[in-house]
């Protein structure tokens, strides 16, 4: 089953969506694409992101939206985000994150998330990459956010992705991607269709 977006995040709160991307002028413009879609829902978007990818996404966006449309958007540093503690640390960046979202749960102001995990998931044991991504999926669930987790395709080998769909119960597809919001389609992983199919 297939979906835009737009409309799942609409229907649901608690979306946690894997995005496996290739080329990178794709996935500046999937990013650019939620960043506006969650700007025009009014909701803070919490962008975990590299300062290089930032910077191209804040020249486009200042093309693209006012100064004060600009104040939704949240900036983390990914590399501060995951090395937190000095290395990469599972519940050192839950605690960064539930930090940061804080003061918006408090104020019960909307938001929604963009996590670009880049660091080199082979170096990392499978068994940290997993405890961090349950934990991220318990608290889409328990918060009720929409959250993207961005991984580049040549950063995950097959033991990776088999734990990130069992803890994604949505796949962003890149063939159908586009700047137009109503054209990101997600599907069901199969882990999460075999649950409730």
């Amino acid at each position: 089953m297939k979906h835009s977006l737009p409309d799942l995040i609409e229907a649901q709160r608690n979306v946690h969506v894997l995005y496996s991307y290739g080329e990178r002028e794709i996935y500046l413009q999937t990013a650019l694409t939620y960043i506006l879609d969650s700007i025009s829902a009014k909701e803070v978007i919490i962008m975990i992101e590299n300062e290089r990818n930032f910077r191209q996404l804040m020249i486009r966006l200042k093309k693209l939206v006012s100064a004060e449309q600009l104040e939704y958007l949240h900036f983390i540093n990914s590399f501060d985000f995951y090395f937190s503690s000095g290395n990469y640390h599972p519940p050192a960046i839950t605690d960064y994150f539930e930090k940061e979202i804080e003061p918006y749960l408090k104020n019960k102001t909307p938001f929604r998330s963009w996590a670009h995990v880049e660091w080199n998931s082979t170096d990392t044991p499978d068994h940290l990459i997993h405890d961090l991504e349950s934990r991220i999926d318990d608290a889409v669930n328990q918060i009720e956010f929409p959250l993207i987790c961005a991984y580049k395709k040549t950063n995950m080998p097959s033991n990776l992705r088999s734990i990130l769909i069992q803890s994604h119960p949505y796949i962003l597809s890149e063939n159908l991607l586009s700047p137009d919001p109503e054209q990101l389609t997600v599907k069901a992983s199969a882990t999460n269709f075999e649950q409730n199919g």
